[in-house]
Protein backbone atom coordinates (compact mmCIF):
# COMPACT_ATOMS: atom_id res chain seq x y z
CA UNK A 1 0.00 0.00 0.00
CA UNK A 2 1.33 3.43 -1.01
CA UNK A 3 -0.71 6.10 0.42
CA UNK A 4 0.02 8.70 -1.37
CA UNK A 5 -0.58 7.37 -4.93
CA UNK A 6 -3.81 5.23 -3.40
CA UNK A 7 -4.80 8.69 -2.12
CA UNK A 8 -4.02 10.21 -5.76
CA UNK A 9 -5.76 8.23 -7.60
CA UNK A 10 -8.56 7.95 -5.64
CA UNK A 11 -8.84 11.74 -5.94
CA UNK A 12 -8.44 11.01 -9.56
CA UNK A 13 -11.38 8.89 -9.64
CA UNK A 14 -13.74 11.49 -8.01
CA UNK A 15 -12.78 14.28 -10.60
CA UNK A 16 -13.35 11.73 -13.75
CA UNK A 17 -16.33 11.05 -12.09
CA UNK A 18 -17.78 14.44 -11.71
CA UNK A 19 -16.49 15.03 -15.56
CA UNK A 20 -18.61 12.22 -16.49
CA UNK A 21 -15.61 10.68 -18.15
CA UNK A 22 -16.60 7.20 -19.74
CA UNK A 23 -13.50 4.35 -19.56
CA UNK A 24 -13.22 1.75 -21.74
CA UNK A 25 -10.54 -0.82 -21.18
CA UNK A 26 -10.00 -3.63 -23.13
CA UNK A 27 -7.12 -5.93 -22.40
CA UNK A 28 -6.17 -4.79 -18.80
CA UNK A 29 -5.45 -8.34 -17.91
CA UNK A 30 -2.21 -8.11 -20.17
CA UNK A 31 -0.76 -6.16 -17.54
CA UNK A 32 1.76 -8.69 -16.07
CA UNK A 33 0.33 -8.82 -12.24
CA UNK A 34 4.34 -9.62 -11.21
CA UNK A 35 7.83 -8.27 -12.68
CA UNK A 36 9.03 -5.28 -14.17
CA UNK A 37 7.78 -4.02 -18.14
CA UNK A 38 7.90 -0.91 -20.07
CA UNK A 39 4.24 0.49 -20.57
CA UNK A 40 4.38 2.34 -23.67
CA UNK A 41 1.51 5.12 -24.71
CA UNK A 42 0.95 7.25 -27.46
CA UNK A 43 0.46 10.55 -26.30
CA UNK A 44 -2.39 12.79 -27.15
CA UNK A 45 -3.58 15.04 -24.31
CA UNK A 46 -2.24 16.36 -21.46
CA UNK A 47 -3.79 14.04 -18.47
CA UNK A 48 -2.55 10.98 -20.76
CA UNK A 49 -0.54 9.72 -17.50
CA UNK A 50 -3.25 10.10 -15.03
CA UNK A 51 -5.51 7.91 -17.98
CA UNK A 52 -3.01 5.10 -18.97
CA UNK A 53 -2.48 4.37 -15.22
CA UNK A 54 -6.18 3.09 -14.87
CA UNK A 55 -5.25 0.20 -17.29
CA UNK A 56 -3.26 -1.45 -14.65
CA UNK A 57 -5.62 -1.27 -11.83
CA UNK A 58 -7.21 -4.72 -12.22
CA UNK A 59 -3.70 -6.41 -11.74
CA UNK A 60 -3.07 -4.28 -8.74
CA UNK A 61 -0.01 -2.63 -10.38
CA UNK A 62 1.22 0.92 -9.99
CA UNK A 63 3.03 3.16 -12.50
CA UNK A 64 5.62 4.92 -12.58
CA UNK A 65 5.83 7.61 -15.22
CA UNK A 66 8.74 9.08 -16.74
CA UNK A 67 7.42 12.63 -16.56
CA UNK A 68 9.62 16.43 -17.64
CA UNK A 69 11.25 17.33 -14.30
CA UNK A 70 9.59 20.88 -14.02
CA UNK A 71 6.45 18.79 -13.09
CA UNK A 72 8.69 17.51 -10.13
CA UNK A 73 9.97 21.56 -9.03
CA UNK A 74 5.95 22.53 -8.93
CA UNK A 75 5.07 23.35 -5.16
CA UNK A 76 1.75 21.21 -5.51
CA UNK A 77 2.72 18.61 -8.37
CA UNK A 78 6.31 18.42 -7.22
CA UNK A 79 5.60 16.71 -3.32
CA UNK A 80 3.04 14.28 -5.20
CA UNK A 81 4.93 13.26 -8.12
CA UNK A 82 7.82 12.39 -5.89
CA UNK A 83 5.57 10.39 -3.25
CA UNK A 84 4.30 8.78 -6.18
CA UNK A 85 7.94 7.40 -7.07
CA UNK A 86 7.25 8.82 -10.86
CA UNK A 87 10.68 9.58 -12.43
CA UNK A 88 11.78 12.59 -13.39
CA UNK A 89 13.61 13.73 -16.65
CA UNK A 90 16.36 16.28 -17.44
CA UNK A 91 16.28 17.07 -21.03
CA UNK A 92 19.58 18.60 -20.44
CA UNK A 93 20.81 15.31 -18.40
CA UNK A 94 18.70 12.13 -19.97
CA UNK A 95 21.50 9.71 -18.86
CA UNK A 96 20.18 10.01 -15.29
CA UNK A 97 16.61 9.74 -15.88
CA UNK A 98 17.34 6.61 -18.23
CA UNK A 99 19.53 5.23 -15.53
CA UNK A 100 16.59 5.57 -12.87
CA UNK A 101 14.15 4.00 -15.19
CA UNK A 102 16.42 0.96 -15.75
CA UNK A 103 17.00 0.44 -12.15
CA UNK A 104 13.08 0.92 -11.46
CA UNK A 105 12.65 -1.52 -14.38
CA UNK A 106 15.47 -3.92 -12.65
CA UNK A 107 13.59 -3.86 -9.22
CA UNK A 108 10.66 -5.27 -10.85
CA UNK A 109 8.39 -1.74 -11.34
CA UNK A 110 6.03 -0.98 -14.67
CA UNK A 111 7.68 1.99 -15.83
CA UNK A 112 5.59 4.49 -18.08
CA UNK A 113 6.88 6.17 -21.17
CA UNK A 114 5.44 8.01 -23.81
CA UNK A 115 7.85 7.09 -26.86
CA UNK A 116 6.82 10.09 -29.15
CA UNK A 117 7.87 12.33 -26.30
CA UNK A 118 5.28 15.46 -26.92
CA UNK A 119 2.24 15.25 -27.52
CA UNK A 120 1.20 14.75 -31.60
CA UNK A 121 -1.06 18.11 -32.53
CA UNK A 122 -1.86 15.50 -35.48
CA UNK A 123 -3.42 12.57 -33.31
CA UNK A 124 -1.74 10.11 -35.58
CA UNK A 125 1.34 8.58 -34.27
CA UNK A 126 4.55 10.52 -34.46
CA UNK A 127 7.94 9.28 -34.50
CA UNK A 128 9.46 7.19 -32.10
CA UNK A 129 11.97 7.39 -29.98
CA UNK A 130 14.24 4.28 -28.55
CA UNK A 131 14.70 4.75 -25.05
CA UNK A 132 11.87 2.59 -24.68
CA UNK A 133 13.28 -0.19 -26.21
CA UNK A 134 16.65 0.10 -25.47
CA UNK A 135 15.55 0.03 -21.24
CA UNK A 136 13.71 -3.06 -21.75
CA UNK A 137 16.50 -5.01 -23.41
CA UNK A 138 18.80 -3.41 -20.66
CA UNK A 139 16.60 -4.54 -17.91
CA UNK A 140 15.59 -7.69 -19.43
CA UNK A 141 11.73 -7.30 -19.40
CA UNK A 142 8.91 -6.92 -22.11
CA UNK A 143 7.21 -3.36 -23.80
CA UNK A 144 3.77 -3.38 -22.93
CA UNK A 145 1.71 -1.22 -25.65
CA UNK A 146 -1.24 0.63 -24.13
CA UNK A 147 -3.30 3.33 -26.76
CA UNK A 148 -5.50 5.72 -25.35
CA UNK A 149 -8.41 7.38 -28.14
CA UNK A 150 -10.76 10.15 -26.82
CA UNK A 151 -8.20 11.78 -23.90
CA UNK A 152 -7.93 14.79 -26.65
CA UNK A 153 -10.70 15.97 -25.95
CA UNK A 154 -10.59 16.76 -22.72
CA UNK A 155 -7.31 18.83 -22.97
CA UNK A 156 -4.31 19.04 -25.22
CA UNK A 157 -1.99 21.16 -27.24
CA UNK A 158 -3.76 24.16 -28.76
CA UNK A 159 -7.21 23.87 -27.77
CA UNK A 160 -9.02 25.35 -25.05
CA UNK A 161 -8.93 22.49 -21.28
CA UNK A 162 -12.48 21.39 -21.21
CA UNK A 163 -12.61 19.85 -17.52
CA UNK A 164 -16.63 20.29 -16.80
CA UNK A 165 -18.86 17.85 -16.84
CA UNK A 166 -18.26 16.75 -20.81
CA UNK A 167 -18.79 12.92 -20.76
CA UNK A 168 -16.05 12.53 -23.40
CA UNK A 169 -16.03 8.79 -24.23
CA UNK A 170 -12.43 7.47 -23.44
CA UNK A 171 -10.95 4.41 -24.96
CA UNK A 172 -7.86 2.24 -23.48
CA UNK A 173 -6.40 -0.56 -25.39
CA UNK A 174 -3.53 -3.01 -23.62
CA UNK A 175 -1.34 -5.47 -25.88
CA UNK A 176 -0.09 -8.60 -24.47
CA UNK A 177 3.49 -7.63 -23.48
CA UNK A 178 5.98 -8.03 -26.26
CA UNK A 179 9.64 -9.92 -25.18
CA UNK A 180 12.71 -8.24 -25.89
CA UNK A 181 16.12 -9.65 -25.48
CA UNK A 182 19.01 -8.75 -24.23
CA UNK A 183 20.86 -8.15 -27.58
CA UNK A 184 17.63 -6.91 -29.49
CA UNK A 185 18.52 -3.87 -32.30
CA UNK A 186 16.17 -1.02 -30.80
CA UNK A 187 15.59 0.16 -34.05
CA UNK A 188 13.81 -3.20 -34.71
CA UNK A 189 11.64 -3.51 -31.48
CA UNK A 190 10.58 0.06 -31.65
CA UNK A 191 9.44 -0.83 -35.36
CA UNK A 192 7.78 -3.68 -34.16
CA UNK A 193 5.55 -2.50 -31.11
CA UNK A 194 4.75 0.77 -32.85
CA UNK A 195 3.15 -1.41 -35.51
CA UNK A 196 1.22 -3.25 -32.71
CA UNK A 197 -0.18 0.59 -31.57
CA UNK A 198 -0.84 1.49 -35.01
CA UNK A 199 -3.28 -1.10 -35.39
CA UNK A 200 -4.76 -1.04 -32.23
CA UNK A 201 -5.10 2.72 -32.90
CA UNK A 202 -7.19 2.05 -35.67
CA UNK A 203 -9.17 -0.77 -33.46
CA UNK A 204 -9.82 2.10 -31.23
CA UNK A 205 -10.92 4.56 -33.40
CA UNK A 206 -13.39 2.79 -35.33
CA UNK A 207 -15.52 1.53 -32.24
CA UNK A 208 -15.20 5.46 -30.90
CA UNK A 209 -18.55 7.81 -31.66
CA UNK A 210 -18.36 9.95 -34.69
CA UNK A 211 -17.09 13.30 -34.00
CA UNK A 212 -18.81 15.76 -35.93
CA UNK A 213 -18.85 19.49 -36.20
CA UNK A 214 -16.67 21.48 -33.59
CA UNK A 215 -15.37 17.91 -32.58
CA UNK A 216 -13.61 17.62 -35.74
CA UNK A 217 -10.60 19.52 -34.72
CA UNK A 218 -10.02 16.23 -32.45
CA UNK A 219 -10.02 14.10 -35.16
CA UNK A 220 -6.81 13.54 -37.74
CA UNK A 221 -7.05 14.89 -41.58
CA UNK A 222 -6.82 11.07 -42.54
CA UNK A 223 -9.87 10.63 -40.92
CA UNK A 224 -12.14 13.67 -42.42
CA UNK A 225 -11.13 15.71 -39.24
CA UNK A 226 -9.72 19.28 -39.47
CA UNK A 227 -6.79 18.66 -37.15
CA UNK A 228 -3.57 19.44 -38.34
CA UNK A 229 -1.38 16.77 -41.01
CA UNK A 230 1.45 14.92 -39.25
CA UNK A 231 3.69 16.76 -41.63
CA UNK A 232 1.65 19.60 -40.65
CA UNK A 233 2.08 18.82 -37.20
CA UNK A 234 6.04 18.49 -37.27
CA UNK A 235 6.40 21.41 -38.94
CA UNK A 236 4.72 23.44 -35.58
CA UNK A 237 7.12 21.02 -33.01
CA UNK A 238 9.66 22.23 -35.16
CA UNK A 239 9.00 25.79 -34.96
CA UNK A 240 8.09 25.66 -31.19
CA UNK A 241 11.31 23.71 -30.52
CA UNK A 242 13.00 26.37 -32.25
CA UNK A 243 11.41 29.40 -30.55
CA UNK A 244 12.02 27.75 -26.94
CA UNK A 245 16.07 27.47 -28.04
CA UNK A 246 16.00 30.47 -29.12
CA UNK A 247 14.44 31.63 -25.58
CA UNK A 248 17.36 29.37 -23.43
CA UNK A 249 20.21 31.09 -25.84
CA UNK A 250 18.96 34.56 -24.97
CA UNK A 251 18.94 34.23 -21.02
CA UNK A 252 22.31 32.61 -21.32
CA UNK A 253 23.46 35.46 -23.14
CA UNK A 254 23.49 33.87 -26.67
CA UNK A 255 22.28 35.56 -30.05
CA UNK A 256 21.57 34.07 -33.12
CA UNK A 257 24.66 36.97 -34.51
CA UNK A 258 27.04 35.80 -32.02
Amino acid sequence: MEPVYSSVIGVARGVFAMQGLKFTILGDDNVPRTGGAVMVVNHTGYFDFAYAGLAAQRSGRLVRFMAKDGVFSHAVSGPLMRGMKHIPVDRTAGAASYAAAVDALKAGEIVGVFPEATISRSFELKEFKTGAARMAAEAGVPILPVVIWGSQRVWTKGHPKRLGRTNVPIIMSVAEPIPVAADADPDEVTARYKAVMAHMLDVARAAYEPLTGPDLKYLPASLGGTAPTLAEATRLDEAEAAERQRRADERRGFSSDS
